[in-house]
């Protein structure tokens, strides 16, 4: 019978011990690669077969090529998948190593931090008083810019102002209606006591003003100070009622193009919480206002996020949540959109702690009335010489004042400070309140019955409405 195996025949005189020995060494390898592999094959099937119908005296040893085959491959694969699973392993240690080592290494943390960084002002900004500017991060935050707008929301507050109103039906009897409403910020907690930020022209001539909550909730409020020059007002409510306090960011990082948001009550409390979204459209701009103080130039933040009327006092936040500034007018002549401003934060937060402490901004005094020469009649100045086209006309000298106690009069023209040229009520407002500082010394040059002449005074800190 002729098979794949090779057979090896007991007549054959000519096998030796040796090879013998070599032939029971490789079937007992063989058996035991059987044994553990489980390999069976046809032909070593058929061979088990004649072996055992064979001769008592036959010995048939079998070798298959298969196992043979078998045998060679796994002594040449072996070293290979050992080699294989060494390489395997010591990657793996090694990344191990590695990615628990890495995030110790200085300049390679910031790679591995579960928490975004964002940059910050290093230094924060100092403000004498209780209220404080706080370090505004420069890049935006990566939190959701709606989670910051729910919970910074709980800090603006609808204002309404209520004022006196005589009743046609009844003699000597009033009552407060509503004038006026607008928005305010929250931006303090002492205690039993919360402080709220708004403008002056929101609650000016108010006998009462009423605060709505977040929630909901309306408490009367307290004034506690007001600056018409810069339309700026402190109100004082109850902290039973506060949910939340908004900070103030520092408004001198701002640059043209930074997001902002508007938050206030447009058009009246039905729409409280009103969220516009816009940029900064430019910064330290200079608008002329009128005030119950006067004319001034407010610096201010140009937005375009859209403010109207009711969102006087409201919040215009950067993307932190923090307050940079305090809506408080638009421009809105007849196909003009976009022309929003606010008071920045740097320049309201000294008015705040002054209007705390005192209830009133403290700024240098001359103790004059005083209106821009091109607002009276020349008919009041004739003897003015031709070439004096600005100035300031004095329409009033208070009593026991630095003016009064100078020799200052009525009708006389002021023309200088110092050495600065005013051309007008505006510009000498702005050098005594920026420039010069209370118990300073200053010389006035001014015209009196056409002559020129030259005055010094000592300035002294404001107690009434006349300059």
């Amino acid at each position: 019978m002729e098979t794949n195996d090779k057979q090896f025949n007991p007549q054959n005189q000519n096998d030796t011990d040796s090879d013998r020995i070599d032939q029971q060494q490789f079937e007992t390898t063989t058996s035991d690669l059987i044994n553990e592999q489980e390999i069976t094959t046809p032909s070593m099937i058929e061979e088990k077969n004649q072996h055992e119908t064979s001769e008592p005296f036959q010995e048939t040893t079998i070798v298959g090529p298969e196992l043979r085959t078998s045998k060679q491959k796994e002594k040449k694969t072996n070293p290979k998948v050992k080699s294989f699973l060494s390489m395997v392993s010591a990657g793996v240690l090694g990344s191990a190593i590695t990615l628990a080592a890495v995030p110790q290494i200085d300049g390679l943390q910031d790679w591995f931090s579960s928490t975004p960084k964002t940059e910050q002002a290093q230094e924060s900004i100092e403000a004498s008083g209780p209220v404080k500017i706080q370090p505004t991060e420069i890049k935006d935050s990566t939190s959701s810019v709606a989670d910051m707008v729910e919970q910074a929301s709980k800090g603006i507050v609808g204002i309404t102002s209520l004022q006196a109103q005589q009743n046609p039906f009844g003699r000597n009897n009033s009552t407060n209606v509503e004038s006026g409403t607008g928005s305010g910020v929250i931006f303090q907690k002492d205690g039993n006591t919360a402080y709220i930020v708004t403008n002056n022209h929101v609650i000016e001539g108010a006998n009462e003003v009423e605060v709505s909550l977040y929630n909901g909730e309306k408490t009367k409020a307290k004034l506690i100070g007001t600056d018409p020059l810069t339309d700026l007002a402190v109100l004082e409510i109850d902290s039973e009622h506060v949910e939340a306090v908004l900070s103030f960011g520092d408004s001198s990082q701002l640059r043209p193009g930074d997001q902002v948001l508007a938050i206030g009550n447009p058009l009246g409390l039905d729409l409280s919480r009103t969220v516009t979204s816009g940029i900064v459209s430019a910064i330290d701009r200079s608008i002329s206002v009128e005030t119950s103080a006067g004319e001034w130039e407010l610096n201010v933040i140009q937005t375009d996020a859209a403010i109207n009327p009711g969102n006087s006092g409201g919040a215009l936040i950067n993307t932190q949540g923090q307050v940079i500034g305090i809506n408080s007018l638009k421009i809105a002549n007849s196909g003009v959109e976009g022309l929003g401003f606010a008071i920045p934060s740097n320049d309201l937060v000294p008015i705040i702690n002054d209007l705390i402490e005192s209830g009133k901004v403290e700024r240098p005094y001359i103790g004059i009335g005083l209106a821009s020469l091109e607002e009276i009649p020349r008919m009041y100045y004739s003897d003015l010489p031709e070439n004096v086209t600005g100035g300031v006309i004095v329409t009033g000298v208070a009593q026991n004042s630095a003016a009064e106690k100078a020799g200052i009069k009525m009708r006389d023209v002021i023309v200088k400070i110092n050495d600065t040229e005013v051309k007008n009520s505006m510009e000498l407002r702005k050098y005594l309140y920026t420039k010069a500082k209370i118990g300073e010394e200053v010389e006035l040059t001014l015209y009196r019955d056409g002559k020129q002449q030259k005055v010094t005074l000592t300035l002294t800190s404001n107690n009434s409405g006349i300059e």
